[in-house]
């Protein structure tokens, strides 16, 4: 057994100690994170292995940081400490240390030998993506979309959505999401030119 399926098998039993320490059953996690109970059984139980998917909307609402959740090594810098947590190649760097409202972190997605089918999920909250190095395929509802390096993407989580590397290379993005559906505001916006560039000062 390596580290990580070491590691995978140590969540069941974590999820299910943080649930019961916040005094929900199932059935009221189920209603707000729009996953299954069973789903969630089996997780807890380790019938099924945890995925990134899951593992957010849990964090959000248990108010755990997803690193703390997992119960990852530190590992870096030995000034900063990043958990990161790997799974079939797909790393998560958390960069949030909040207990509560906004989860960020850097997701890393290696080049996938085959086209993979989009298998679209929904869970409460919203989504900000930013996409650092690569090009990533976003299924979202009707839209298919290819998002290159520089341009982001936001939506609510309530939409059926998909996302995975649509590259030769490794794809590098910086996510950001609000269980309670809070969103990135915007508060400093360029002054443009009449002709459309950027203002000066």
């Amino acid at each position: 057994m390596d580290d990580i399926d070491q590691l995978m098998r140590t969540v069941g039993p974590r999820l299910r100690a943080v649930r019961q320490q916040r005094g929900l059953t199932l059935a009221q996690v189920a209603e707000a994170t729009s996953i299954s109970v069973s789903t969630l059984s089996r997780l807890e139980s380790g019938a099924r292995r945890p995925q990134l998917e899951l593992l957010v909307p849990l964090a959000g609402l248990y108010r755990v940081p997803l690193d703390e959740l997992v119960g990852a090594p530190a590992t870096g810098d030995p000034r900063i400490h990043p958990r990161p947590v790997t799974e079939h190649g797909k790393t998560v760097i958390p960069l949030s240390r909040r207990s509560g409202g906004m989860l960020v972190y850097k997701l890393v997605l290696p080049p996938a030998p085959t086209t993979p089918d989009p298998e679209l999920n929904t869970h409460d909250g919203y989504e900000w993506l930013y996409v650092i190095d690569g090009h990533l395929r976003l299924v979202l509802g009707e839209h298919d979309l290819i998002l290159p390096p520089g341009e982001a993407a936001e939506f609510d989580t309530r939409v059926p959505h998909w996302f995975a590397n649509e590259g030769p290379g490794p794809v590098e993005l910086l996510v950001i999401f609000g269980t309670q559906g809070e969103r990135v505001h915007l508060r400093a916006r360029p002054r443009v030119t009449d002709e459309g560039r950027p203002a000066p000062g």
